[in-house]
């Protein structure tokens, strides 16, 4: 249930959420597709993988963590002994809906001889369901790790999935989850602006169905789209991911022109995120506040997801390549 702020005028919303956040030893986590107000006041601004690093790292009491429920999971999953709240408990997402995790525990049950390489973007009990949890900028490394003999499920996200396959010429088993933020983008409206600004590159997340990612001259989590403008030697770029993204783009980089890309519609605001854009200045202060909506997880579960979390921390960190490294062994049970 939402978190609805009440009674705050005359508030001074920026500067009691400095307080709280002092006098709760609190830190605030913001992924990129936050509204740019949160982004502003957040301590640290990144990726899923950034923020899973960040909240098993962080000496904080509390963690108020600008994002969607997942995520807030994920830090609960891996720090037990924090506070961990986020601002609007509805801040779902659609992959995670798109998986419930008893018709998952069925999928697998239909293919023993798989394990499951699951994208972050799901629900504690899906994490405990999985062997390693990957995000879009781990993923091609830790899918590198498995020996090349074993049978992997992919999911909740088909176009992730199906962009790590065509990539790699793994052969992976599909969950047929989407984002519905990703899903919306319009390839007859990409090639519109594509004529419109002949030359801008593109940089998409692979959320994107392949109709957007053959069009994408860069393919890349959200921070490795922000590492692509910051390098790109043009001053136009046109991004194919959540638009609130941009607001690092345009900080860093001012005198270049980002450009959204666009629905059905031609307007780059149809792809905000809902679930994200639930969270809010005044509900991250009532949430410091009152120390609530709080993430509880059961200790079983947390355990048992945590162990493909710390999968894929330590399956991100890996030094890949050198010879003494021999391929992860990955179990299904």
């Amino acid at each position: 249930m939402s978190h609805q702020p009440t009674n705050l005028a005359g508030v001074d919303i920026r500067a009691e959420i400095d307080r709280l956040r002092r006098e709760r030893n609190a830190v605030i986590l913001a992924h990129y597709y936050q509204k740019p107000e949160i982004q502003d006041i957040a301590d640290f601004v990144g990726d899923s993988l950034d923020l899973s690093r960040r909240a098993a790292e962080t000496d904080a009491d509390v963690i108020a963590f600008c994002g969607v429920r997942f995520m807030a999971e994920t830090a609960k999953i891996l720090s037990p002994q924090k506070t961990v709240i986020l601002p609007d408990m509805d801040a779902g997402c659609s992959l995670e809906d798109s998986c419930p995790p008893e018709q998952f525990a069925a999928f697998r049950a239909q293919h023993p001889d798989h394990i499951a390489l699951t994208y972050i973007n799901c629900s504690a009990a899906v994490k405990a369901l999985s062997d390693v949890i990957v995000t879009s900028s781990s993923a091609e490394k830790i899918l590198s790790q498995i020996p090349p003999e074993q049978k992997i499920i992919f999911g909740p996200d088909r176009n992730l999935g199906g962009y790590l396959a065509r990539k790699t010429g793994r052969d992976l088993l599909l969950w047929p989850g989407v984002c519905i933020v990703h899903e919306a983008f319009s390839e007859t409206e990409l090639m519109k602006l594509k004529a419109e600004y002949p030359g801008a590159p593109v940089a998409a997340h692979p959320e994107c169905p392949a109709v957007i990612l053959d069009h994408a001259d860069y393919v890349g989590s959200t921070r490795g789209i922000l590492d692509y403008a910051m390098a790109m030697p043009g001053d136009t770029l046109i991004v194919a991911t959540e638009p609130h993204i941009i607001h690092q783009m345009e900080k860093a980089l001012p005198d270049k022109h980002f450009i959204g890309a666009p629905g059905a519609d031609g307007n780059c605001n149809c792809n905000i995120c809902p679930y994200m854009a639930l969270n809010t200045m005044e509900k991250l202060y009532v949430a410091l506040r009152d120390l609530e909506p709080r993430i509880e997880i059961e200790e079983e579960l947390r355990l048992k997801a945590k162990k493909s979390l710390d999968a894929m921390l330590s399956m991100a960190s890996a030094t890949v390549g050198q010879g003494d490294l021999g391929p992860v062994k990955v179990t299904g049970d």
